[in-house]
């Protein structure tokens, strides 16, 4: 593994997943396998989950971690080409990288899309120079289309936690007060495609993900119907890509509730977090037994530590 983007980079998920969990046991059985080696995380945008349990996982390997946040404290950054820079970025990506790459062994990068121009924002533009400059390995810690060390985590939780071997797993929007990118959605997406469980997308009609994420899922538009039999709920709003970034409803209906879990199979409820209470999810689910949230979220760490022992072992 040179760079983990998306789910395209990962050769095997099953094995990864055994990886994680073997890591889980044990975290510090490779603590010699970073030894003087530099992980940098670059955020453009806030973090707590991603920051946190990467810069752990790197730590449980014995590699050396910096943390900047660029938009606090770095220059304004350019990524067009050619242009005379003469308006308010200061420094170029390919300078910034460069050096970057320079200090740090292996860097990941965390950039929201802008909810503006959909072209702009799916090309990753961003991160493929990134990735073309700083010569390094890369990894994506969230970016305007994919999360993959989220997605990983729910493969890990789903898998210590399913009680058959092929669950059926529900992808439902959530209401929200603002419009919120699809990385979550169409990572999740991207990554059950890949995996062998029954999966559907419920969402209101207009929130239909991308092509190349939601592929074969089945989508139903009545929620109550794509719940029944779920072994799994996993719950996210996401703002609509045709009608790029909008926010096309706020139906309360849409929340997760002990009501909506009734019509499952005991489904066990999944969250990236953070949540807003009473809006994506019910308290009842969130303090309830059915909740996952925190196991996933703790699985973050496994997550980051079987991707940067892959990418240790494969370039160095």
């Amino acid at each position: 593994m040179r760079n983990f983007i998306s789910v395209h980079d990962v050769t095997d998920i099953n094995e990864l997943v055994r990886l994680a969990l073997e890591l889980k046991k044990n975290p510090y059985q490779h603590k010699d396998l970073g030894r003087n080696k530099t992980l940098g995380l670059i955020f453009l945008n806030p973090s707590l989950r991603t920051r946190l349990s990467t810069q752990k996982a790197a730590l449980n390997l014995g590699m050396n971690v910096m943390v900047m946040n660029m938009d606090k404290e770095g220059w304004a950054l350019e990524t067009e080409d050619g242009v005379v820079m003469n308006h308010t970025t200061v420094e170029h990506i390919r300078e910034a990288a460069a050096v970057m790459g320079q200090y740090c062994d292996i860097i990941g990068i965390r950039a929201f899309p802008k909810l503006v121009d959909r072209d702009e924002d799916y090309d990753e533009d961003f991160f493929y120079k990134f990735m073309k400059h700083a010569g390094v390995p890369i990894i994506s810690l969230e970016s305007a289309t994919l999360h993959p060390l989220q997605s990983l985590a729910d493969v890990i939780t789903i898998e210590e936690t399913k009680t058959r071997a092929r669950p059926k797993v529900v992808l439902t929007w959530a209401p929200h007060i603002k419009a919120l990118p699809q990385a979550v959605a169409n990572s999740f997406a991207e990554w059950m495609n890949r995996w062998d469980v029954e999966f559907v997308i419920t969402h209101p009609e207009g929130y239909e993900l991308a092509p190349q994420f939601r592929g074969n899922a089945k989508i139903e538009y009545d929620q109550d119907i794509a719940l029944k039999g779920a072994d799994y709920i996993y719950v996210k709003n996401w703002s609509s890509y045709e009608d790029y970034g909008r926010v096309l409803t706020m139906d309360s209906y849409w929340m997760i509730d002990n009501e909506k879990l009734a019509l499952t199979n005991n489904a066990k409820v999944m969250h990236c977090l953070p949540v807003r209470r009473g809006i994506e999810l019910a308290d009842e689910i969130l303090d309830g037994p059915n909740s996952l949230v925190i196991q996933e979220a703790a699985n973050r760490v496994w997550s980051a530590q079987a991707v940067l022992k892959k990418i240790l072992e494969t370039n160095f």
